[in-house]
């Protein structure tokens, strides 16, 4: 969904390939992946992974009033960033996105270090992140779209800020004892959760005294995969 109103590499080496502009190759096709995204929103999250993993890709930003316009509603359906397109295959919904772009560099561990386990818990924050969190912020963002009075819509943004709040605690005790929401090393996981943060930042949402949070986004502020998606976007 659209929510802004909210390693060694195997083969040609990534830098020699980008200087002879030589796509990725995957099942013997040439081809270089594509993230249709809006600025600052959640498919932010897949253009951080897409830096992670060093594979050749390109964007292509969608404005807000192109996303229910017939073009980007061919390509998807839902009129929702982020959209992946993958030579002839297309991919919609942000963490199947976030999934099938650790799959792409397994050996960077994106999805957890291989034991179910692993998986299971990247997956378990991902999804709480994606499910609660996401879900969430739409009442901030659009209260005006579940309710028509103006009193009611501030108290349900109200509400949902308040709900945030609880959520944003919780997220805060996974981080008292380690760097990443799944561990030592960033997953999947984490830049989705750096990007509802900064959405948090952006509608005033009260972080006040949840430290670990405040130091996991510095440490991601400071990565340069994060650095490189955020220029370009503009952000």
């Amino acid at each position: 969904m659209n929510q802004l109103e909210g390693g060694c590499q195997t083969g040609v080496p990534y830098q020699t390939r980008m200087a002879l502009n030589m796509p990725y190759r995957s099942n013997g096709e040439q081809h270089t992946m594509k993230l249709y995204y809006m600025p600052g929103a959640c498919s932010l999250a897949a253009h951080i992974v897409l830096e992670w993993i060093g594979k050749p890709y390109e964007t292509q930003a969608i404005a807000r009033d192109a996303l229910k316009q017939p073009e980007f509603l061919s390509i998807n359906p839902m009129g929702a960033v982020p959209v992946l397109s993958d030579g002839g295959y297309t991919l919609t919904q942000n963490a199947s996105i976030l999934e099938y772009l650790a799959e792409q560099a397994p050996q960077l561990n994106l999805l957890g270090d291989g034991t179910a386990q692993s998986r299971a818990e990247v997956r378990r924050w991902l999804g709480f992140i994606n499910s609660d969190l996401h879900r969430t912020f739409s009442l901030v963002f659009g209260p005006q779209r579940f309710v028509a009075s103006e009193a009611a819509q501030q108290e349900l943004s109200t509400s949902a800020a308040a709900i945030l709040r609880n959520l944003f605690t919780i997220l805060n005790t996974q981080l008292a004892d380690k760097p990443y929401l799944a561990g030592k090393a960033p997953t999947i996981a984490d830049p989705y959760l750096y990007v509802v943060l900064r959405w948090a930042k952006a509608k005033n949402i009260d972080l006040s005294g949840l430290n670990n949070l405040a130091e996991f986004s510095s440490r991601m502020d400071a990565d340069k995969g994060v650095q490189a998606a955020l220029k370009a976007e503009g952000l």
